[in-house]
């Protein structure tokens, strides 16, 4: 049994988040959920409540935040175009001034913080697939710029702090996840295809359907940061998080019509600004300094992904 702590998750009521605080509580620990619930939802952590070793807050991170912890998660951000893109302002502030504060408050704890960094940091990337050391391909001033640039410049102040107040850092690049609890109106691809197959709605595939993304499910994301959590404090990352199986939009889409049986048709729509050609992890690091790679292949995912939704829209 793990020692126990008192664990600060910011963005906890959110898709990540909420799985994230139901694995600390298995492992006995304490956890602090922070949310706003811009992007995330009580409903999430509702069967944590009764839990007396979870505490819910409703704060906004872009204001400083006083409370005694022994480590802290950093994922108060919303991570789908349609939520970061809605008031960029604040997806920007959410970034820097809540990585400013939560930076602050580990370094006056002395505690480890883990930031969710993104994939998003490689921008449309022209090595792939992606290593950490990649510098990226970002447009500073595109729609998705705000979320893109607000990361990288998140990592920045990372690293600057560990460099100059010797503050325990971990940092992960996270590759698409997927699973319960994903908001059925995120706008990201695998619940938008989930959602019109259910409903028989055509599927919507934006450019010709050949650009590629890698898709983790939520229970091995959460099993990779817990490991670079728990890693020596001289191994900060970056590091990314994600499975390498590759697949293009039209695959993704014929795998989940067959999954839910839809008589959806596809409906082709034109590419996003921005919108990566082609998205991969390189997991090497991950495998070798922490002993992790993904376990759940993405049909198994989908099943479970698609019962949820099943049963969201049942009772809707």
């Amino acid at each position: 049994m793990f020692p126990r702590k008192r664990v600060l998750v910011t963005g906890g009521s959110g898709f990540l988040g909420s799985h994230l605080c139901s694995r600390l509580l298995s492992e006995g620990h304490e956890v602090l959920c922070v949310d706003n619930f811009f992007s995330g939802s009580r409903s999430n952590v509702e069967e944590l409540m009764d839990n007396r070793r979870f505490e819910l807050i409703r704060h906004d991170v872009t204001f400083p935040l006083f409370v005694e912890v022994d480590e802290i998660y950093n994922l108060a951000c919303p991570a789908s175009p349609v939520h970061y893109q809605h008031d960029p302002v604040q997806t920007i502030k959410t970034c820097v001034h809540g990585a400013i504060n939560m930076l602050g408050l580990a370094k006056r704890l002395n505690i480890p913080i883990f930031q969710a960094s993104t994939s998003e940091v490689y921008g449309d990337p022209e090595v792939h697939p992606q290593t950490e050391d990649y510098r990226g391909c970002v447009n500073p001033i595109g729609l998705r710029s705000c979320y893109d640039e607000g990361k990288r410049c998140a990592e920045a102040l990372f690293f600057a702090y560990r460099r100059q107040h010797k503050l325990p850092v971990k940092v992960g690049r996270i590759f698409n996840t997927y699973g319960p609890h994903m908001l059925p109106n995120d706008g990201r691809v695998i619940s938008n295809f989930i959602i019109q197959a259910l409903q028989n709605v055509p599927i919507t595939i934006y450019g010709d359907g050949s650009q590629t993304r890698s898709f983790c499910y939520v229970d091995d994301l959460v099993e990779c940061m817990i490991r670079l959590m728990a890693s020596p404090a001289e191994f900060t990352g970056p590091v990314n998080m994600g499975n390498p199986g590759e697949f293009t939009m039209l695959e993704l889409a014929e795998t989940i019509l067959d999954l839910t049986g839809s008589k959806s048709r596809l409906s082709f729509e034109p590419l996003p600004e921005d919108d990566p050609r082609q998205r991969r992890p390189d997991i090497s690091l991950a495998r070798n300094a922490l002993g992790w790679e993904p376990k759940v292949t993405l049909r198994e995912g989908l099943e479970k992904t698609i019962a949820y939704f099943e049963t969201m829209l049942r009772e809707a």
